[in-house]
């Protein structure tokens, strides 16, 4: 199935404690259908200091979120919005928003 949420993506969250933020997506997993948003589901980790270069501490960086809870923006209207897929007259398959019915792929 096509991806509907791609890197570099701009998104808004749906649901959870981080409803109505909006960023990028850094990276996708689709084996586990879920997505890393930047500034969304901060998460804090405790590390070990790595020898001389890196040290210990407590690291703030972004956890996973699901799909499902993500919505795309539309590049129009700047709202959350369906994603749905054409076939231009060149052949390619491509995202489009639904309400507005811009071409999101370049």
């Amino acid at each position: 199935m096509a991806a509907k949420i791609k890197k570099g993506d701009r998104v808004e969250v749906l649901a959870g404690r981080d409803k109505g933020k909006k960023g990028d997506v850094i990276r996708v997993v689709p084996e586990e259908n879920r997505a890393f948003v930047q500034g969304v589901n901060m998460v804090k980790r405790h590390t070990k200091p790595q020898g001389m270069g890196k040290p210990g501490g407590i690291v703030e960086k972004e956890g996973p979120i699901d799909l499902s809870n993500l919505a795309l923006i539309d590049p129009v209207s700047g709202k959350a919005t369906r994603v749905g897929f054409k076939v231009l007259e060149d052949g390619r398959k491509v995202r489009v928003a639904r309400p507005s019915g811009e071409v999101i792929d370049r």
